[in-house]
Formats: structure tokens, C-alpha cells, sequence
């Protein structure tokens, strides 16, 4: 495997073995993450579309008045908490992502459940 430097700090090098030659790439996606080198923001918000198209691909069953809230509730996080998850373990989150997550699980929740009344003013 023969590398080649080029006094050109930022740019990218080629990767040859034997008569082939590799570009480097700036974007890999492996195993449904995106694999890159500018930032985290990018994928953590394509893991929130696809929680949210997720959810609207199950929409019609968590508004469903045959199910019970706890069967809604195991739904939600069996299948969609668990797509935003995944590949979680290599994020390292600021407080700000923490919130999204927060925010897109009550979102999620509020649109199965409705807005949260009140017991005593009813």
C-alpha cells in the first residue's frame, strides 16, 4: 500500500494498492450512520427525521382506541425511541442534543396522547 503526501495541508490524499488507486472519501454511511468529518449535528438530526418518519409510518396504530396506553407507550419505545437511538453509543451529547431528544420524545407522546388535562378541572 504506497500513500502519497502532497504539500497541500487540506488536501485530501490517495490511497494506492498495487495498480488501484482510492480516493478518500468525505462521507461514508456504514450500518445506517453517517460516517463524516465535519460534525455530529448533521447525523443527530437525520436520526430525529427518521424517528419522526417512524412515528408516521405507526401513526395510525398509537392513535388506535384498541390499544392501551401501556401497549402505546412499550410501541414507543421499542420502536421508535430505538431508531433515533441507534448508534448512540458513540455520541458524545451536549445539553442541546439532550433537549431535542426530550423535545421529539414529548412531541411523539403528545401527539398519541393529546395535550395533558388536568384531573381537578374537569
Amino acid at each position: 500500500m504506497v500513500m502519497s503526501r502532497n504539500q497541500n495541508a487540506g488536501r485530501i490524499h490517495d490511497t494506492k494498492i498495487d495498480n488501484s488507486s482510492f480516493e478518500r472519501a468525505k462521507e461514508l454511511k456504514y450500518l445506517g450512520t453517517n460516517l463524516n468529518q465535519n460534525s455530529f449535528q448533521e447525523e443527530f438530526k437525520r436520526r430525529l427525521k427518521s424517528g419522526n418518519a417512524c412515528y408516521h409510518s405507526v401513526q395510525n396504530l398509537l392513535s388506535s382506541s384498541l390499544l392501551s396506553k401501556n401497549l402505546k407507550i412499550e410501541m414507543y419505545r421499542t420502536i421508535i425511541f430505538l431508531v433515533v437511538l441507534y448508534g448512540c453509543e458513540t455520541w458524545s451529547l451536549t445539553m442541546r442534543e439532550d433537549r431535542g431528544l426530550r423535545v421529539f420524545g414529548n412531541r411523539v407522546l403528545r401527539r398519541t396522547f393529546g395535550p395533558k388535562r388536568d384531573e381537578v378541572t374537569r
